[in-house]
């Protein structure tokens, strides 16, 4: 799987990749690939699996909600820069915060940014836990999070972000049905 694979991919969502957008993500695989061999990214490296389970997944939001729209993305625990990263390749009018607790992950995203020429992208370093409760707070069209805890925690960390009116997006695993449950009966109680 490669770049065209995803475009393809995408067309069957209506949404065309720009030579631009498919350059941008050849260049963030190869930088993802190079960084990892210095510091723990990912685990995932395998050209196929990096398009499927991390930019095409990343991409898959967009499916069900319109981020064709000039709104204020945060992204908790970005890791290599899932989702955030991909949706900003796709959606360039996102202004997109970038929150993780590791500098070094900062520190790859910064160059990743400069690198793909990203605009409107800023970068925290910080914890989930304290990040929403300072000036941070209600101040997010869209808050995503992606492999950073169950969702009841996630909840907890994410929600005070929100605008009112905005959109929590949690991108879960298979297990994300029974982690719906979990966190339906913590807030509920």
């Amino acid at each position: 799987m490669t770049v065209e694979w995803l475009a393809e991919q995408l067309k069957e969502h209506n949404i065309q990749l720009t030579e631009t957008q498919k350059q941008q993500f050849q260049t963030y695989y190869r930088l993802l690939v190079e960084w990892n061999e210095k510091m723990n990214l990912t685990s995932i490296t395998d050209e196929h699996d990096v398009y499927l389970k991390h930019f095409y997944d990343s991409i898959a939001p967009s499916f069900y909600f319109d981020f064709n729209q000039p709104i204020s993305i945060c992204d908790v625990g970005a890791g290599a820069g899932f989702p955030s990263i991909p949706l900003k390749i796709m959606f360039p009018q996102l202004k997109v915060t970038i929150v993780d607790s590791l500098n070094k992950r900062i520190q790859f995203l910064n160059h990743l940014a400069s690198e793909l020429q990203l605009q409107d992208v800023s970068f925290i370093h910080d914890r989930a836990e304290t990040f929403g409760k300072g000036v941070y707070r209600e101040s997010y069209d869209v808050v995503t999070a992606r492999a950073v805890a169950r969702l009841s925690v996630l909840s907890e960390l994410c929600l005070p972000l929100v605008k009112k009116g905005g959109q929590f997006v949690a991108l879960k695993s298979s297990k994300g049905e029974e982690e719906l449950e979990e966190a339906n009966l913590q807030l509920v109680c």
